[in-house]
């Protein structure tokens, strides 16, 4: 799967027509999660009750009739994604917090399937055919998709981002480029003092997007209480402070995609520390505990989109990536791998301020350089991951995944790339 994004200019009636588009699509997610929780105990609620259930919305209220109807089965699969979800976490036990469906208010995209949209032959247009009045879209952008076939494109998504409105295009494509193998192996160790050290000695600096833009991002968020609530100053006031923060992401983004390809590239083998969000691993959720290191270490991810490090979706790009050129990808349970000596296995504990690897067989590191070179170790005696190459980002488009996880988490890359 790859995703295509277009900036789309259209007619602020057509801008209207999207947003309602947009609340109807959060109707009906919100009145599937209720009907989900209002079912009598033991009524088994499945995908196609759901979609029964939407069924009756569309002969009860006209303005969701007015949407698409594979538009109103995307949404009912985005709300049985949710309630899965919070069944698979029940059922494996997993501490904390297992996810409980909760209502949408400010949700943000519509996604139509293989109807309700027409491109035009020249595809810098589309045609949205619903009632809901879209209509015609001009897409400006340097993506080719007059290269694929139509029939190939499987969801079309309308985006609301904090700058402007988007078209999104998932193609059915397999994204293969074959590299020539370096025989270069690496391990990669991810901190704060740099965003990661290799097994080579070299350290890449951390670019600290947010704390350079985070001045201006104060600025304005104090503008934002100084205008009266609900008027229109106030909702400008809000749109700047979106796009301070959505510019933060973009280049965090775009660093990790270039850090990672770049590794890819170069490396036949790259071992990485295993970093996770919330679940195993690097638990993040656990070190967010340090006050005084917690907005440097708080990582991006779908729940987390404001963070300096982005170790995990650096992780993330590195899986894509060693998917894409076939070189292979290997990831290292964290457990050990700063205290151990690189040349000698002895432990050599350490405190957190400890920058220094000094072991007693003459071993003299630095701290990260010695971690960086256990992950290649044990990478290489297979001590790691029991997969040889994960995909990363587009871990759902693995057989048994359902299209809508696919297209949630399809790639996005840059046309640079």
């Amino acid at each position: 799967m790859l995703v295509l994004e277009y900036k789309i200019k259209a007619k602020p009636a057509q801008y209207r027509a999207i947003d309602e588009a947009i609340r109807t699509v959060q109707f009906i997610r919100n009145k599937c999660i209720r009907y989900w929780m209002d079912s009598p105990k033991g009524t088994k609620i499945d995908k196609s009750a759901l979609s029964r259930h939407s069924t009756e919305l569309r002969n009860e209220f006209t303005f969701v009739k007015d949407l698409n109807s594979m538009a109103c089965q995307a949404s009912t699969e985005r709300s049985w994604l949710a309630i899965s979800r919070f069944y698979s976490n029940c059922k494996s036990k997993r501490p904390g917090k297992k996810g409980f469906p909760r209502f949408q208010k400010n949700n943000r995209s519509v996604e139509y399937k293989t109807s309700g949209w027409k491109l035009h032959p020249t595809k810098r247009r589309i045609n949205f055919t619903d009632k809901k009045g879209i209509g015609e879209l001009k897409l400006l952008g340097k993506w080719d998709i007059h290269t694929y076939p139509v029939k190939a494109i499987k969801r079309v998504r309308l985006l609301c981002k904090a700058d402007d409105y988007y078209c999104q295009f998932c193609v059915d494509v397999e994204c293969i480029d074959t590299q020539p193998k370096t025989g270069q192996e690496i391990g990669l160790d991810v901190g704060l003092e740099s965003f990661y050290t290799d097994s080579n000695g070299y350290t890449e600096p951390n670019p600290r997007f947010l704390r350079i833009a985070e001045s201006n991002i104060k600025q304005a968020q104090r503008r934002i209480y100084k205008k009266q609530k609900s008027s229109i100053r106030r909702r400008k006031a809000r749109a700047r402070y979106s796009r301070k923060h959505l510019r933060v992401s973009r280049q965090r983004k775009e660093h990790a995609k270039r850090l990672a390809r770049n590794v890819c590239k170069s490396n036949d083998l790259v071992a990485y520390v295993r970093v996770a969000c919330r679940r195993q691993d690097l638990r993040v959720s656990n070190m967010l505990k340090n006050h005084c290191l917690a907005k440097s270490i708080a990582v991006c991810a779908a729940w987390c989109d404001s963070s300096i490090a982005s170790w995990y979706q650096f992780r993330q790009w590195i899986e894509y990536f060693a998917n894409k050129f076939g070189k292979l990808a290997v990831a290292v349970p964290p457990q050990y791998t700063s205290i151990e000596c690189s040349q000698c296995g002895r432990v050599v504990n350490k405190s957190l301020s400890t920058r220094t690897h000094i072991c007693q067989c003459g071993c003299q590191l630095h701290r990260d350089t010695n971690a960086a070179i256990n992950i290649l170790l044990r990478a290489k005696s297979r001590g790691g991951h029991p997969r040889s190459n994960a995909k990363g980002v587009a871990t759902s488009t693995l057989v048994g995944a359902t299209l809508l996880e696919q297209v949630a988490t399809t790639n996005l890359e840059s046309p640079s790339l």
